[in-house]
């Protein structure tokens, strides 16, 4: 059976997906920039800042806030060292607070606030987060550049994690072998396969781990 073809910015099932963060994969970017096929302009360059919750206690949530919308992933499976993650939730601001208690805080899995409101404004959210002794708010700053290499989403970016400057790299796609083959042509076999929650832990210092290189 043939294998769908993926679209950048498109939806389709759920993506296996290699990352890695550290200081330098110069090499590696070049060769996904020439080994990349042609691919819509609106993804060559893109910008973004959201904030990352994250939480001592949580490693297979991952939560963060853009444009005033909550997305909340979570880990499915690992397959051949690569990560599975799928929408466990999405919502907005305003939001409500039993959204909040039986969505939000048992996906960080955290002990519950008190909440005293029934609807809370993303800046009354951020109050709670930033007061619990558990959880921390992180700001980040996205700047990627889209690439398609074997059927595979691809990008390599710079990365702001609370100001401090990180650069990321990866392959994602519905087919394990299709990612594997990626990152061997591109030069990043042995490399460690870090999540977005995992090097936000790192770099803030939640986790006494260091990034790739």
């Amino acid at each position: 059976m043939a294998k769908d073809e993926l679209q950048i910015g498109e939806i389709s099932k759920p993506r296996f997906e290699f990352r890695s963060f550290g200081q330098n994969f110069e090499a590696a970017a070049k060769r996904m920039a020439r080994l990349s096929m042609p691919i819509p302009e609106k993804v060559w360059e893109r910008y973004s800042d959201e904030i990352y919750i994250v939480s001592r206690t949580n490693d297979i949530n991952n939560t963060k806030v853009r444009d005033g919308k909550m997305d909340i992933k979570t880990y499915v499976q690992t397959v051949d060292g690569l990560e599975q993650w799928n929408p466990l939730m999405k919502g907005e601001f305003p939001i409500q607070a039993s959204v909040l208690k039986n969505e939000v805080f048992p996906a960080f899995q955290v002990q519950m606030p008190e909440l005293t409101k029934d609807v809370y404004t993303f800046e009354e959210f951020m109050d709670i987060i930033t007061s619990h002794p558990d959880l921390a708010a992180v700001k980040v700053h996205k700047q990627r550049f889209g690439y398609m290499v074997n059927n595979t989403i691809c990008e390599f970016g710079e990365v702001l994690i609370n100001g401090a400057r990180v650069m990321t790299i990866n392959s994602e796609s519905t087919e394990v072998e299709d990612i594997k083959k990626t990152v061997k042509e591109i030069g990043l076999e042995g490399v460690e396969n870090i999540n977005y929650l995992q090097a936000i832990k790192r770099v803030i210092g939640m986790i006494n781990k260091p990034l790739a290189n």
